[in-house]
């Protein structure tokens, strides 16, 4: 079979819990999901830190504050009723010096208007009871807060897919979507399938597959990767749940934290570097596309420009132990070079405008017959039900 209802494009968090809220929607959606890996879930669902996010961070009323707020509560009841292990342990965001205060007191502010309950200011000596070796002026403990295997999450998502009827194809890399008056034409390296609807949700590709039906797409995808370090078994008592700096407002990365993983494992990062290929996770990989689109973008000389001394410094870190141990020092000033193994890392998808702007929500462009899924940035797998419901329902209205 090759006519479908509805086609996805993308086998990441985001694809797979659209798919799965559109054929929970309607049953008798003829659906398929097609991905160009031979798994799901290999790029950003696969290599995040798998926290659950509380919805803390985001702009009041912005589609991330939103969306995490109401997929939060969705995703606990999918892992409750399909038994997907997780922990909510709370995490404590602190400031490390008393110039950092005002900035926590205006996070502290957010989470309130984003209806967050049993958000908690520490003192020195609260913060000391919920993590012994952090030094800090002072905290905020957010008691939401998770941790979970996002990759088990996105494999029960295609099971409950696949139960309900709906079809999963990997290795169907999608090269181009063409519109035609009644259908949707999707081409793949091996197979063409035609559908009354598209939806994309690329990842890394967001914006290449996005131009096939809009050529003149505002944006582009710049890679950052994220380079994470372990603690060695030995040192895992310096760190018990989560602790998180206080975010630069300025950047749309929480800068280098400490996360207690739900396999035991503890680690420290990431950074946030200039990738130099969109599936860039070592610093040897090198895409002359990929890095040509991002070096030509006017976009990204204004990022530059802005921010090139907190791009020199992520590089520096990126390069060095010790001043990536450093950074760390700023929260466990005991914590040393020969306590950190060379971890994982990912690569961030971050949206770029032609103004220089890091765009800092979910972007979805809607078009007749196609939604493109530009911008689906942290916390895009806590809320991933959430916008597979508004995905869901934007097929809806179009399909009727």
């Amino acid at each position: 079979m090759k006519d479908y209802d509805v086609i996805i494009v993308g086998g990441g968090i985001v694809g797979l819990a659209s798919g799965l809220r559109i054929i929970q929607n309607d049953n008798a959606i003829k659906l398929l999901l097609v991905e160009k890996e031979n798994d799901l879930a290999l790029h950003q669902t696969g290599n995040n830190s798998g926290v659950i996010h509380s919805g803390i961070y985001y702009k009041p009323g912005s589609l991330k504050a939103q969306n995490c707020l109401r997929g939060y509560k969705m995703l606990l009841e999918f892992c409750n009723r399909y038994e997907v292990n997780y922990e909510i342990c709370g995490k404590a965001i602190v400031a490390v010096n008393e110039k950092e205060i005002p900035a926590l007191e205006y996070l502290f502010e957010r989470g309130i208007k984003n209806g967050l309950q049993g958000l908690k200011r520490i003192s020195r000596e609260e913060l000391k009871e919920i993590e012994p070796h952090v030094e800090a002026a002072a905290g905020v403990f957010v008691p939401q807060t998770g941790i979970i295997d996002y990759k088990e999450v996105a494999k029960k998502y295609a099971e409950a897919i696949k139960k309900l009827g709906g079809n999963i194809f990997l290795g169907k890399k999608v090269e181009q979507i063409k519109i035609k008056n009644d259908r949707c034409e999707i081409v793949t390296d091996n197979e063409t399938y035609t559908s009354k609807l598209v939806v994309t949700c690329a990842g890394l590709f967001s914006d290449r597959i996005a131009k096939t039906t809009h050529p003149n797409l505002p944006l582009r995808i710049i890679p950052f990767r994220g380079e994470y370090y372990k603690i060695k078994n030995e040192k895992k008592y310096l760190v018990n749940n989560l602790i998180y700096t206080v975010p630069d407002p300025k950047f749309p990365f929480l800068g280098v934290h400490f996360t207690r993983m739900i396999n035991g494992n503890r680690e420290a990062g990431p950074n946030a570097v200039l990738a130099f290929k969109r599936e860039g996770y070592y610093k040897t990989n090198f895409s002359l596309r990929d890095t040509f689109e991002t070096f030509t973008w006017r976009g990204f000389h204004k990022v530059v420009k802005k921010n090139w001394k907190t791009g020199l410094g992520e590089f520096y870190r990126s390069f060095s132990k010790r001043a990536f141990t450093k950074a760390l020092q700023r929260l466990i000033p005991e914590i040393q070079e020969d306590d950190l193994i060379e971890g994982s890392s990912g690569v961030r998808a971050q949206a770029c405008d032609k103004q220089g702007g890091l765009l800092d929500d979910f972007y979805i462009v809607e078009d007749r017959k196609v939604i493109h899924v530009c911008n689906a940035p942290s916390p895009a797998a806590t809320a991933s039900l959430s916008i597979g419901d508004l995905i869901s329902e934007k097929v809806m209205k179009q399909l009727n």
